[in-house]
């Protein structure tokens, strides 16, 4: 008697299943997904597991927030999104914030978090971590979606990775409830649900005549001037940007995370004469650059009041967000300025040599001063000799991945620091936010596998510092340089009343290095440049986990760096009357 043979997805006992973990799995690795960033709790855990199993790497973090700004630093890096794993309730809650600062940085990032059973949380009957996470999610994100059947997640990951990364890059909520994950499925027709994205982020290619007019507005400049923006780093086409700027000799100045996608010592770079350059620029083109509070808004006084705008984005609904673009350039940054590029052979445009040397005595003056400042030696150190120091070291390494947050460490740094090599300096971005430094440094040192400083304000450190940990289970070639001047701002201000510290006040005497020593990685404590020169060139050598604390004068800083404007308090002139109040 004849055996019938079994049917696709089938065995001779009956079908074969899968399940939602592993079909989430195999929809990731469809998509090029090589790294998942995240915490494991219920109902996930299992879920990193599958993906570890599967090859993809799991990087295990103490915080969610760290976690989602690893994917998102990951996003930028790689120009594929990241990807964040997280429980449900507070895990997903935690994740967020990260989250909403990569949609405002335009990094793709995926969070993928676990939620409750719908059909109890819809009723509000109380299930564990219960919360309504996608519509949590909405207002801060670019797309939310939630996965409801096991046999759409190829969909669901679909959707989520060509919404990061399509257009302007931000980040994307993908909700998987545990139910989901758990259920079966029938391999065949799990099989057919997966499917690899073709093209996800195509090219936008400018209209004709909006390169002509752009061409035009800069044929009959007089002091123009190119804006570099992270979205020129993030877009890869530095050779076309390169050659442009070069070709045509139009000063340029770049924004903090632009900074090495032309070297800061290229003779074109208006970064030391920023200033200037914005205050007398006629024809200004902003290549993935927002007129945000980061550029002032565009307005006057501190941008020429009849000054015109080329603006290169992406997205169409930018222009005109602050002040009228004359020159609207959507589409994506290769294609634009390849376009720019193309139409010089019919419109001769040369940066005026007036303009030019114009900048460059600012820059020779600026940079006489910035000598000056780093060659002082107080004791205890101050920023400036101090950066000195981390500044020397890194000369000499140029392939290293700079992280830099906190106020006053921020600020001296993005000027000391020079950048020699494109998407080698990652910071605060748009938001200003801090505690991205742990996060954004994992992330460097996973993605490209180079060393990684992380320049950090004693402040900044504190919100992500127990991510030590994971660099060092993780044995990544991180070095996190923390000058401690012992506060928020500075470390030496008077309390208003009572025998607390002042509200801006930390501890000076921190010893921060011992946490690398707690967990298996090289703790340096120094209090001079030569100690501080000696211990970075030790650290970065070495290859392995190092925290560098650097003792700097409490009296060392200023308070909000240079967002003092921002600040209502600073600007008061006389104390406020106390108020009473009457019982």
């Amino acid at each position: 008697m004849a055996t019938q043979s079994a049917s696709p997805g089938e065995t001779a006992a009956g079908p074969v299943l899968t399940d939602g973990f592993h079909l989430m799995v195999a929809a990731l690795k469809a998509n090029d997904v090589d790294t998942i960033y995240g915490i494991v709790g219920i109902p996930i855990t299992d879920l990193a597991r599958t993906a570890q199993a599967a090859g993809i790497r799991y990087v295990g973090f103490r915080h969610e927030a760290s976690a989602g700004n690893a994917a998102a630093a990951a996003g930028f890096l790689t120009a594929r999104p990241g990807i964040c794993l997280t429980t449900s309730g507070p895990g997903f809650l935690n994740g967020l914030p990260a989250l909403a600062n990569a949609t405002a940085n335009c990094f793709p990032m995926v969070q993928i978090s676990g939620s409750s059973r719908r059909s109890i949380v819809d009723l509000q009957r109380g299930d564990y971590q219960e919360i309504d996470q996608l519509n949590a999610a909405r207002p801060f994100v670019k797309a939310a979606y939630r996965i409801n059947r096991v046999e759409d997640i190829g969909l669901g990951v679909a959707r989520a990775i060509r919404a990061a990364i399509s257009g302007r890059p931000g980040g994307v909520y993908l909700d998987i409830p545990g139910e989901v994950l758990g259920q079966a499925l029938d391999v065949s027709v799990a099989d057919d649900s997966v499917w690899r994205l073709v093209d996800p982020a195509p090219r936008q290619l400018p209209a004709a005549d909006a390169v002509d007019r752009a061409l035009q507005l800069l044929a009959a400049a007089r002091r123009p001037l190119i804006v570099l923006g992270k979205g020129a780093a993030y877009a890869r086409a530095d050779n076309v940007i390169r050659e442009f700027i070069e070709t045509t000799g139009i000063p340029f100045l770049p924004m903090s995370m632009a900074k090495g996608l032309l070297p800061d010592s290229h003779p074109q770079s208006a970064g030391a004469a920023r200033s200037l350059a914005i205050a007398r620029a006629d024809t200004v083109v902003l290549v993935g650059a927002r007129l945000n509070w980061l550029l002032g808004h565009g307005e006057s006084p501190q941008w020429s009041a009849d000054a015109k705008f080329i603006q290169v984005d992406i997205e169409a609904s930018e222009f005109d967000s602050n002040r009228p673009v004359a020159a609207p350039l959507t589409g994506d940054i290769g294609s634009v300025v390849s376009a720019l590029l193309g139409g010089l052979t019919r419109r001769l445009i040369a940066a005026p040599t007036a303009w030019t040397a114009e900048l460059a005595d600012r820059k020779a003056r600026n940079d006489a001063k910035m000598r000056e400042r780093l060659a002082e030696n107080p004791h205890p150190m101050r920023f400036y000799n101090a950066l000195g120091a981390i500044r020397a070291v890194l000369q000499h390494n140029p392939d290293v991945y700079v992280v830099n947050e906190g106020a006053n460490a921020l600020d001296l740094a993005r000027n000391v620091i020079d950048m020699q090599l494109p998407r080698h300096r990652l910071d605060t971005g748009t938001w200003g936010v801090m505690g991205i430094g742990m996060g954004y440094s994992i992330a460097a040192a996973v993605e490209t596998g180079r060393p990684v400083v992380a320049i950090e304000g004693d402040s900044a450190f504190g919100f992500s510092g127990m991510e030590i940990e994971t660099i060092c289970r993780y044995n990544l070639p991180v070095t996190v340089v923390i000058l401690n001047n012992g506060g928020v701002y500075r470390g030496d201000e008077a309390p208003a009343s009572g025998s607390d510290p002042a509200p801006t006040v930390l501890n000076a005497r921190a010893r921060h290095e011992l946490l690398a020593d707690a967990f298996g990685g090289k703790g340096y404590h120094v209090t001079t440049p030569a100690e501080l020169t000696a211990a970075l060139t030790a650290a970065v050598a070495s290859g392995g986990p190092s925290i560098i604390d650097c003792e700097l004068d409490p009296a060392a800083g200023v308070e909000s760096g240079h967002l003092a404007s921002l600040n209502p308090t600073s600007a008061a002139t006389t104390p406020p009357a106390p108020v009473s109040v009457r019982g």
